[in-house]
Order: C-alpha cells, then structure tokens, then sequence
C-alpha cells in the first residue's frame, strides 16, 4: 500500500476546495508545433465558471491567457496557415449563447464572426482559411424570419413555448427541450461577415469536416418513419462550388464524429444495429470515390471512447483514436484500411484517463489525469515516445496537499446472487482500486465507502472526472473501494454485454465480490460499509440496498428507479431499454418491473439518502420520486434532495456550489451513520447545517470536525 503522495502534510483535500482546482480540455496543436492552445476552466463564483484559451510552447515555458477573461470559451481550432485561432464564446452576451469568434494570433484585435440565434458549436475551418463551418439548432420559424444567420444584439433569446406542445418521439435532452429546433450545418464567409445556411429540413445535421477545399461533409438523422426513433444516419458531400448535395454512405451509430481527407476518405464510427447499446462502437473509413468501406478496428475488442473523435495522421494513412482500455484510457493508431499493422497503444499508462487529445503536424497533444493530479497537457510523438508534459496547472495547490495513491485489486467475481439471470460469461477476474485517507496507519481500522459508476457501459480509472471526490471521501476518513463490474467498457464486448437482461444481480455480484476482498484487510472495518454512485450507479446502488443489508447507509445520485418509467421520460436513452434487456414496456412489462429497484423498493433497509437534478432529462427525477416514496411508506430513513437549474451532468460540469453541495451531503449522510465520525444523523439535523453554503453557518463545512486530521474513531 502506498501513501500519500507527500508525507508529512496534514492539509487534507475538501469538499468545498472544488473552487481551488483548475481543469484544462480541449488541446488544438497549432500549424508548425510550436505551440498548443487548450481551454483553462475554473470556477468563478458558486453558480458559474470562467473557461479561457491559453496557449503553450511545447518547448518549454509556461502557458499564457490568450483570450479575455470574460464568459465562456470553448473549441480554439488554429486556421489552416495559423495566422487565426477561432473559438466559440458567450463574452460580450447578455445571454448563454456562443458565438463564433476569430482572433489573430500575434495578438491583435478579436471579432465576432456570428450573431445567430441558436449559438454556435462543432466549428471546424476551410482549408482556405476564409470559411468556418458550423452547426447552429434553429426553429422553421427562425430559418423562415432569418434569424438563425443574425440576429440583433439587443434581441432577447426566444420565449419558452406556453404551452409546451410535443411531436416528436424525443423532444428534450440533458437540460433543454427542442422546442422544433434541429441541428443545422452553417457556413460564415471571415472576409464579407456572410452566414449562409447549407442545409434545412426536420433532420438533424452535425459533424460537418472538410476534404478540399469545396466540398464540405456532414451527417444528417434519418430513419423510416421516425428518426428520433433510429441510429441511421448519412454522410453527405456538400459541393459547395456547385451547391450540390449527394448522399454518399448511409449507417448506423452516433453519427457526430466524422474526420475527412482531401482525397475523399471519410472516418466515421459505426455500430451494430442489433441491440446496439451491447456492441462497441467501431471506426470505418468510406472512400467516397470507390464506394467501399474498410473497418479498420473490427479486430481490436475494444469500443471507442464515447467522446472520442477519430483523427487522421499528418500522412493520412493512419487514424487516431481513444477507447476504454482495462481501467486506463488509451490513444491508438491503426492503418486506415486495415492491411498495415494491427491496431496499435500510442499512449497508455496504468489507470490513467486520457480526457482529450488532438493529433498536429509533428506531435500529438493529449490531456490526460492520473492519481495524483486531475488532469495537465502533454505532447508526444506521433509513435508516442518523449512524452513531455507541458502544463502543471494545479500545483499550487497539490503542492500542501496529502494526495492519497490507489492501490489496484484484482479479484474473483462473486457468485450470482438472488434474482440474476443464468450467466456464462463469468470473466476469471475483476478490476478495483481501494485508496486509503492521508497518514493511512494499517494498524488502524477505517469505514469503507464504495462507488460504483454509471453508464452502465462506462470504466473508471483512478483519475478522471472522479478525482476530487474520492480524494474528498478520503481525507474525510474513509477507505475508497471502486471497480470496473461486468457491463463496463474496456474489456472486450463479451464481458460488457454480460448484463443482458439484469443490470441489477450480475453488478451487484461483481460489487459484492469487490466489498468482501477489501474487507479482508485488517484495516478495514467490515461493519462499516457505505454505498453511493451515480446514473447507472445510482440504480445499482439503490438495487443493491434491496437486495443486501450489507450496508450502513447508501446515498443514489441521478438514479434509474424504474425501468418503464424510465423508458417513457428520458432522451434517446430509451434504447439502453431496448437494446440491453432487449425488449420493451408493453413487450415484457412483468420482467422490467422485476428487474427495477422500485420493484423490490419495500425490502429496503438501509438509511438511502437520494440526489437528484431538476432538469435532467436523461434520467428525469420521476423515478427517483417514486423510489423515494416508496421507502418512506416503508419507514425507511430516507431523503429526497433536489438541485434546480442543473442537469445530468451535476457531478462533473455542475454549478460550482452545487458541486460542493452534492459531496458534503453525501459525506455528511455516511457519517451520521459512521462509528467513526461524532456526528448524528442527517435527518436529526437542520436540512442544510454545517453545509459550506448554509447561510446559518457558511463556514462550517464539517459540523465542527477537523478535515486535517483528527478524527473520533
């Protein structure tokens, strides 16, 4: 077991310190490699963030604010000489919506490119440098009136309909309803200010790259009769010299990741229409003038990354791209057609997250985060030797601050308990971490809290978006158990689709097998268990706690509580319904009750505090209300906590004092439950006391405990 990342420090990492770290994203390399521009994210005050350019030499040298420190900037993307770098931004706005912004990069004036209605994103420049395309949501009402190519600065972003009058099949996601708006691709003229409209319709078009210079690709949503209701997209080439459009290949997947070469070949991901949300995401490459497609990845058993955007090589010959990878993140390079080498790691570390990465001329940048820090740039080359890392953008504050190291668990699954599905796909071993609080003495015993994470076709490594938090549960006293179930991504589609049919027993085996190795520790108090996760951790959570007793108490965030619930109000989300468990509500209503949490709400037990966002739409709190009253019809210690304004994303991209609110609730809800903290009972408590941001007592995080140190066991 190793310690902390310093020895002797007794600052130990807080909830409410979210506000001190700084997140890097998005890295561009600049024409030439002498440079990297990536975006700085910090939070601004408790309901806001600033997100700003900044450019580093990959040379040497530290990184420099490029763009004003004013709203929020996003997508830099150097112009094909360099002279420019273009980015979306909301400064100078009265409202949220970006806009398309140029500024050159010697440092002169910046202007607005855009002033359109449905805000500006997935930018992307012509090869001659005076075109920058881009996809806007519009209404027909606003393409008819003009306003989605300018609109005037004065004008107030459009009213939310009253009443709300639904026609389609998915209507809303994330945090916003569609109103009839649909994804269209646009195309602003730098050198007259023009913004010309190049597609129209009730589709949705994205993904918009450039082969040469006149002919621009993008993807438009199709399906018969309903293409809410479908994964088929097409790629189109748009002449733009003739203003002539053809479909040139029609598939199934995402259809929002598209990468084009001036000979006309076309990158795209692909996925089985059979129950998809089974099968890993593949790469294709369609040569428009052959009409054939290569599947460059169909023999690397590994799914791409669900953001991941394939990239080709300064050579065209070899594309680039990022998958899950056995608890770490990893870049691979393959040749485009499939006949060179197999798939190769261009850059993979143990347990570590590769959170953005782009490929330049003579290097490839990626961000990537690992245990001891959340995530900094590095460049390394296109065969991925001579790694060198550019920013250490938190290390004021990691400098004073006992980092906990993980140590890796691997272990036998558990037997299959109550109520799971006849299951031969039983991997030899799983994947865990358990990480220890600061000053870890092994002579000690400490509470365990287990996470388990959503998707469910997600994977954890020891960095990512999860650091803070468990390095918070840490300092706060608690050993950190965490693991990648069957279902999770990153080990071959075999073991990810292994919980076909039952989310709940196969997840909870694996869970359970994990809890029993961690326990065998000395230090590890095996009375003293705790649970919590989010989306599809939120349902295993809450499943768990009907299925075991196991736990003290258990805290499910942004949970799915009821499958047909579920179906009914979420986004396109609805096919992890019909894909997984391969059926649907009027098919099989008896065998998605069964295998729902509120199904077995009523054998709960266990003290299970719920958090939930307002405006989720991917997993609407309806469930979660359902799941909460059944509990409290039962007599179950139990709390409903819900956050306006935010959305699925609240863990991640959350309002920055909604953030620290979510920890220090779930923090708060273990230790009154704990043996090893003097706390009583949340529900004993005023509903906000000894939050950071209760107006009765701001300062207070800790109801009075010392978080450097110290605590009652």
């Amino acid at each position: 077991m190793c310690g902390p990342h310093q020895t002797g420090l007794v600052n130990r990492i807080a909830p409410e310190e979210f506000a001190e770290l700084t997140q890097v994203a998005q890295p561009r390399v600049a024409p030439g490699g002498d440079r990297v521009a990536f975006v700085r994210r910090v939070p601004d005050d408790e309901s806001s963030y600033e997100a700003t350019v900044y450019l580093v030499p990959t040379g040497g040298g530290e990184p420099r604010r490029f763009s004003i420190s004013e709203g929020v900037d996003s997508e830099p993307r150097f112009s094909p000489s360099g002279d420019r770098l273009a980015f979306v931004s909301t400064r100078g706005a009265d409202d949220e919506r970006p806009q398309l912004w140029v500024v050159p990069t010697d440092g002169g004036e910046g202007r607005q490119a855009t002033s359109v209605v449905g805000g500006v994103s997935s930018i992307a420049w012509g090869p001659d440098g005076e075109r920058v395309a881009f996809v806007q949501r519009s209404s027909p009402e606003e393409r008819e009136m003009g306003e989605d190519l300018t609109v005037e600065e004065s004008d107030p972003e459009p009213d939310e309909p009253d009443p709300r009058v639904i026609d389609r099949t998915v209507y809303r996601s994330m945090e916003r309803y569609f109103d009839g708006r649909r994804s269209h691709v646009y195309l602003a003229d730098l050198e007259t200010g023009d913004v010309e409209r190049l597609t129209d319709g009730d589709s949705d078009f994205a993904a918009p790259d450039w082969g040469d210079t006149d002919t621009l690709y993008y993807t438009r949503s199709v399906g018969d009769p309903d293409p809410d209701d479908s994964l088929d997209y097409e790629i189109r080439a748009h002449h733009l010299d003739e203003d002539t459009v053809e479909t040139v290949h029609t598939t199934t997947g995402g259809g929002n990741r598209l990468a084009a070469t001036a000979d006309g070949r076309v990158a795209h991901t692909v996925v089985e229409p059979d129950q998809a949300t089974l099968n890993q995401t593949e790469l294709a490459v369609l040569d428009v003038d052959t009409d054939t497609v290569s599947r460059p990845t169909a023999d690397l058993d590994r799914t791409l990354g669900y953001e991941s955007e394939p990239e080709w090589g300064p050579d065209a010959e070899r594309l680039y791209f990022t998958t899950p990878d056995e608890g770490a993140v990893a870049l691979w390079a393959v040749s485009w057609d499939g006949t060179g080498a197999e798939a190769r790691r261009v850059v993979r570390e143990d347990w570590t997250s590769i959170d953005g990465a782009h490929v330049g001329e003579d290097l490839v940048a990626v961000i990537q985060s690992e245990w001891d820090h959340p995530g900094d740039l590095f460049v390394t080359t296109h065969a991925g030797t001579e790694r060198r890392r550019l920013t250490r953008i938190n290390a004021d504050y990691l400098d004073d601050r006992a980092v906990s190291q993980p140590e890796e668990l691997r272990y036998d699954p558990g037997e299959t308990v109550s109520r799971a599905v006849t299951d031969d796909r039983r991997p030899d071993e799983l994947q865990g971490w358990l990480l220890t609080p600061p000053d870890f003495d092994p002579e000690e015993r400490y509470p365990l809290v287990v996470e388990i994470h959503g998707g469910p076709h997600a994977m954890w490594t020891t960095s990512g978006t999860m650091w803070h938090e468990f390095q918070t549960l840490a300092a706060r006293g608690y050993v950190v158990f965490w693991s990648n179930p069957r279902g999770s991504a990153g080990y071959g589609e075999a073991f990810m689709s292994a919980i076909e049919r039952d989310w709940g027993a196969v997840t909870t085996s694996d869970v359970l097998a994990g809890v029993e190795t961690a326990v065998d520790r000395e230090y590890v108090d095996e009375e003293q268990v705790f649970v919590t996760g989010g989306s599809f951790g939120g349902f295993a959570t809450s499943w768990i706690v009907g299925a075991t007793d196991r736990f003290e108490a258990a805290a499910s965030q942004r949970g799915v509580y009821d499958l047909t619930g579920f179906y009914g109000s979420t986004d396109g989300a609805y096919r992890l319904v019909e894909g997984d468990f391969d059926t649907t509500p009027w098919e099989e209503p008896d065998l998605l009750r069964e295998r729902s949490p509120a199904g077995h709400a009523h054998e709960v037990d266990t003290p299970t505090l719920l958090l939930h966002s307002d405006d989720d739409y991917r997993t609407p709190a309806c469930t979660a209300e359902l799941f909460h009253r059944i509990l409290r019809k039962h007599g179950v210690e139990t709390r409903l906590v819900r956050y306006p304004d935010e959305g699925h994303e609240l863990s991640r991209s959350g309002q920055p004092g909604h953030i620290v609110d979510r920890i220090e609730r779930i923090t708060r809800w273990f230790d009154g439950y704990s043996e090893y903290h003097d706390a009583p009972p949340a529900l004993e408590r005023d509903p906000d006391a000894g939050l950071t941001t209760s107006e009765d007592d701001p300062g207070d995080a800790n109801n009075g405990e010392n978080t450097s140190g110290g605590y009652s066991r």
